[in-house]
């Protein structure tokens, strides 16, 4: 990656806490631009059609839809790294099954070094997705990060 590109990012999270604190975080990095934040998946639908996002970070407990089900409805139609972010472990086994490119755990809102860590992991995350290719196919794909560069194997 070009160290002067800007990576569009997409904020998914029905809490609006939470979308406002991950979005000044990974915003106080030069090389990303949070374009939008989404409360459910359905109106992150709508940013994406919008704002064409490099990347985008999704809660998994969200209203009407969860953010499992959005990521196997999102692959398949659109090549946009997902980053979940939870505080549910055994559901990020999920996700990424799904076609996420990676997880990270929600901080400890009641402390500030928990979310300092958190945000710094997002940021590097953030980076490190925006390389990945993501291949659209019907069927599953394993996304392996490698450092800087992300390599995309088909399964069969």
């Amino acid at each position: 990656m070009r160290s002067d590109k800007i990576i569009k990012v997409l904020v998914v999270d029905d809490s609006i806490v939470f979308r406002e604190l991950l979005s000044l975080g990974i915003s106080s990095e030069p090389t990303i631009k949070v374009v939008a934040t989404a409360k459910d998946p359905f109106d992150a639908r709508d940013k994406i059609l919008q704002y064409e996002p490099d990347v985008i970070t999704c809660d998994v407990e969200m209203p009407k839809m969860n953010g499992i089900e959005f990521i196997r409805r999102l692959i398949p139609q659109y090549s946009i790294p997902v980053i979940i972010v939870s505080s549910i472990s055994d559901a990020v086994f999920d996700a990424m099954d799904a076609g996420a490119v990676d997880f990270v755990v929600k901080p400890d809102m009641d402390k500030l070094k928990s979310i300092e860590q958190f945000i710094c992991e997002m940021i590097e995350k953030i980076k490190i997705a925006s390389t990945a290719r993501i291949v659209r196919n019907k069927q599953k794909a394993l996304y392996i990060p490698i450092t800087r560069m992300s390599v995309t194997i088909p399964v069969k």
